[in-house]
């Protein structure tokens, strides 16, 4: 399999999965898509689905990878990168999807982990490689666990100082090691600049092997498509209904993009729903036409900040560079604080059911919506108990790994939202 830029229209320049993975961004500046997108046998699926998530994780790994990496390999180590539960639950009327029964409580792990033991397979060419993430929350904690001890890698993090949770950054900054967490003095928005800054500098990247572990890259993006396949599968056992429609809580949209990437493969979906917070950019787009990227604003659901999402690029080539396929195909939502409570609220008092402010707004979405399907849950409530306890009186009991974490020192570097700043941390390393 070959790899093109989202930017490369005649798609001049082809790239191996190697290139594609340690370059990140492609030169040009756009994301890089594979050249084709291959087909699943959906009764192939299913049967697999009834296995594990990894058997069927391992088969859908094989259709894009199998060329680059051992098809046994792959399988054996699916079965260690997802060796975690996720279940399908029902939630008053509605369904939703629990991907947040991983090592770090967030769906990031499906992708982060998957990134982190593929480079690890794949190896390099003896020289540092430096992964580059900025993280609004859970991207993080995510690819900090992924990319933990892998051999020739250096991990760095950039945060915006203040704006994520206690246990987001204690996920981040208590691993020590390959892992160099830096709390940036601005929004995500400047942390993911920087990264974008940082690899648009041929200068520099010419003496630095660097990357991004973002869903820009696409060993971070491609598995994520993965669970919507196994999603479908329970929906359908638990429902028998057909074509569901998929909620999905979105920032970067590396999430929806994944969805759908899945639909293209064969998985019969009835579309998806873009479940926003107040950094509404695409669901204002889908409702005018107008793509009209701006600073972020904060919320309670605070790993969506996010005011230009890389992903949209991604969205758009799946529809052939047409905006109004795209709009045809989504349906946008809009959830303010005041919802987000308001929801998070609800849902305990009626249904016993802890969410946090992200899968809060999948709920309200779903709701909203009306139609038959699930929405994903993306983050464990325990990392927002101060969210949470407020709205609903309800103490979050800390999974044990998350208690012990929160008891650790955390050792994080201070930085200006200054590309020279960065570059020099990187030479640095």
């Amino acid at each position: 399999m070959k790899y093109y830029s989202t930017k490369d229209k005649a798609c001049a320049r082809a790239f191996s999965l190697r290139e594609a993975v340690q370059a990140g961004l492609a030169p040009d500046g756009g994301l890089f898509v594979p050249e084709r997108i291959p087909q699943a046998d959906m009764a192939v699926a299913e049967r697999l689905a009834g296995e594990s998530y990894a058997a069927l994780a391992g088969y859908l790994a094989e259709l894009f990878f199998g060329d680059d990496i051992d098809p046994g390999l792959l399988r054996r180590e699916m079965e260690r990168i997802y060796d975690f539960p996720l279940p399908l639950r029902r939630v008053g009327s509605r369904y939703t999807l629990e991907l947040f029964h991983g090592p770090t409580f967030a769906f990031k792990d499906y992708g982060a982990g998957f990134m982190g033991r593929m480079i690890g397979l794949m190896g390099g060419a003896g020289e540092k490689l430096v992964i580059l993430t900025a993280t609004s929350g859970d991207t993080g904690s995510a690819v900090a666990h992924g990319f933990y001890g892998v051999p020739g890698v250096e991990v760095v993090l950039l945060y915006p100082e203040g704006k994520i949770s206690r246990l987001q950054e204690c996920q981040m900054t208590t691993l020590g090691g390959n892992i160099h967490p830096l709390r940036v003095a601005g929004t995500f928005d400047d942390c993911q600049r920087l990264v974008k800054e940082l690899f648009a500098d041929a200068k520099f990247r010419a003496g630095h092997r660097v990357s991004s572990a973002n869903s820009i890259n696409l060993l971070r993006w491609i598995p994520q498509a993965f669970y919507y396949f196994y999603g479908y599968c329970l929906w359908r056992q638990q429902t028998g209904g057909r074509r569901p429609v998929v909620v999905v809580p979105s920032g970067n949209y590396g999430n929806l993009s994944a969805g759908m990437l899945a639909r293209r493969m064969g998985l019969p979906l009835g579309g998806f729903v873009a479940a926003s917070n107040s950094n509404d950019v695409v669901p204002e787009f889908l409702r005018s036409g107008e793509y009209r990227p701006r600073p972020s604003v904060r919320t309670l659901a605070n790993a969506m900040d996010v005011g230009a999402p890389s992903n949209f690029e991604r969205m758009l080539w799946l529809c052939g560079g047409e905006p109004d396929a795209l709009r045809n195909e989504l349906e946008g939502f809009r959830c303010d604080d005041a919802m987000i409570r308001r929801t998070i609220d609800g849902l305990h008092r009626n249904y016993g059911y802890l969410s946090d402010p992200h899968s809060a707004i999948g709920y309200a979405a779903s709701v909203a919506c009306g139609k038959p399907g699930f929405y994903l849950s993306t983050a464990h409530p325990a990392k927002f108990g101060e969210v949470i306890f407020p709205v609903t009186g309800a103490a979050v009991p800390l999974p044990p790994r998350l208690a012990r974490l929160a008891r650790l020192p955390r050792v994080s570097e201070p930085m200006a939202a200054d590309l020279g700043a960065l570059e020099q941390f990187v030479a640095g390393i």
